[in-house]
């Protein structure tokens, strides 16, 4: 068969890093499924692992078609030789890490409930990684007019989105979980009502506080209010005084001219 052209030789490219994904995530969910003791979450991963293995057979299958090998990484052509051998090395990579992941996942959180929620969170992020992979594909399809190719990621992404809808239910669901497993019931009600004495005593607090300075306001007003009155008073005391001295020097200069009036009197009489 004749190497693939540089349109194909791409989109093997990308359908491999698919197939190499989906190859990693067998692995992963096995694991997983093992650790599972919730009937409808279990269900549903056995569901989405037989969804995978199609993903992958499809994935295969198309990568053929355009003239590649399907293998679990980015090598997608070359001497037949060099293929093989890179394929399997990259196989056996990505088994190794699915494969060291698994034991990893038993052992994380404290209780059954979050080693579940744990391993939800992580198949989340791998859908969506998923969800970004094949979208890239179908794009890349449709802009070198390969219609089979981008029906095909088309067709895969909406089973990724329809896992990813179940996980983001799940994630909550196994939280409370976690929080009914480890945490005691009375804790669990305390919560709330330590949280509105809290706000409560917060409350109180500030209302205290409002108070005190509503207090300190008005004895400082009072202060400056008889401050201002006894400056008024000391005001009108000061005027009355200058009113008062200003009537006695009225009158003295009244007594003197009429002293002097009587004095020049008396010496045209005595004239």
């Amino acid at each position: 068969m004749a190497n693939p052209n540089a349109r194909d030789t791409k989109l093997i490219q990308y359908l491999n890093e698919a197939y190499g994904k989906e190859k990693e995530l067998e692995t992963a969910l096995e694991a997983h499924i093992a650790m599972t003791t919730r009937p409808p979450y279990k269900k549903r991963l056995r569901e989405h692992l037989k969804e995978t293995k199609g993903h992958a057979r499809q994935l295969k299958t198309r990568i053929r078609e355009l003239g590649g090998k399907a293998e679990a990484g980015p090598v997608s052509s070359g001497p037949g030789p060099v293929i093989e051998a890179a394929s399997a090395v990259t196989a056996v990579a990505s088994k190794a890490v699915a494969a060291a992941q698994g034991p990893l996942h038993a052992i994380r959180g404290t209780g059954e409930a979050e080693k579940m929620l744990k391993n939800a969170k992580t198949e989340y992020h791998n859908e969506f990684e998923e969800i970004a992979t094949y979208t890239g594909i179908e794009a890349l399809a449709e802009a070198v007019n390969d219609k089979e190719t981008a029906k095909l990621a088309r067709g895969i992404r909406r089973e990724e989105e329809r896992m990813a809808k179940f996980l983001e239910k799940q994630i909550p669901q196994l939280a409370k979980a976690v929080a009914k497993e480890e945490i005691p019931a009375a804790e669990r009600r305390n919560g709330a009502s330590r949280s509105r004495s809290r706000r409560s005593s917060s409350s109180s607090s500030r209302s205290s506080n409002g108070s005190s300075r509503a207090s300190s306001g008005s004895r400082s007003s009072g202060s400056r209010a008889s401050s201002s009155r006894s400056s008024s008073a000391s005001s009108r005391s000061r005027s009355s005084s200058s009113r008062k001295s200003g009537s006695s020097s009225r009158a003295k200069s009244s007594g003197k001219r009429s002293g002097g009036s009587r004095g020049s009197s008396s010496k045209a009489r005595s004239k």
